[in-house]
């Protein structure tokens, strides 16, 4: 069963993420992901790309959390480098521009979702966050583009508290590029995708590919997942772990 669904409308390619309740991401659905993404940079009838939710109030909780808790280590690196590296890789060259509904919460790998993308639309009510630290691990994929969004020390506070924080301080401190109403999201999305859309595709994408080459992170992601797999082995991150699955089972839903 797929997780995610993908269709094109007026050259516009919706990437649908549809896992109850919260998105949380298993390496099937990473690989989808991927593959979508790979399609839509491969049609030539494609000229722009949203990244939705289905799933009400709701963006993405990022990795699953009982795959990092009990899975072995090769499946969790592979899972690691295909979310950080490969998607990464795949937005890189994807050739034409992205935009993030985001719908609702965001947290952790949610985080790396939505900030792969080119534009970032956020509902009056998303909230966002980093909440690794508090489980015993380290937001490493976020220690280098963050200070490059918000400075330096702003995103140190939010990386090593892992509060959450809402749409609006989000726009404050340059983090989204819009804020609108929570039943508009993706309205706004498509609209944006539209303009984009009927711009000349050719320029489009010399110009895209300009803006990469000069914004690229890339080089600090290797660092990154092999930080977040050291400290995963670590007594902290399994005692972390255990304790928010034992919190998260005693919560309704």
């Amino acid at each position: 069963m797929s997780y995610i669904h993908y269709r094109v409308e007026k050259h516009v390619a919706r990437i649908v993420l549809d896992h109850a309740p919260a998105n949380a991401l298993s390496l099937p659905m990473v690989d989808d992901l991927l593959a979508h993404l790979a399609e839509a940079r491969a049609d030539d009838n494609v000229r722009a790309v949203v990244l939705e939710s289905a799933i009400p109030r709701r963006f993405s909780a990022g990795l699953d959390i009982n795959i990092l808790s009990g899975g072995h280590g090769e499946s969790i690196h592979a899972l690691l480098r295909k979310h950080y590296v490969e998607l990464s890789e795949a937005q890189y060259h994807l050739g034409k521009p992205s935009i993030a509904a985001v719908n609702g919460a965001a947290r952790a790998g949610g985080m790396t979702l939505a900030i792969s993308n080119d534009v970032l639309i956020a509902g009056k009510s998303a909230t966002f966050g980093y909440p690794e630290i508090d489980v015993g691990l380290i937001p490493a994929i976020h220690f280098g583009h963050l200070p490059r969004l918000v400075g330096k020390y702003r995103a140190f506070e939010l990386l090593f508290t892992g509060r959450a924080f809402s749409a609006e301080e989000a726009y404050d401190i340059g983090l989204v590029s819009r804020v609108v109403d929570d039943d508009k999201v993706v309205e706004a999305a498509l609209k944006l995708a539209q303009t984009f859309a009927e711009k000349p595709p050719g320029i489009m994408k010399l110009a895209r590919n300009a803006f990469m080459r000069a914004t690229d992170t890339r080089s600090e992601i290797g660092y990154a997942v092999e930080s977040f797999c050291s400290a995963i082995n670590t007594d902290e991150a399994r005692a972390g772990l255990s304790a928010f699955l034992a919190r998260k089972a005693s919560r309704p839903i």
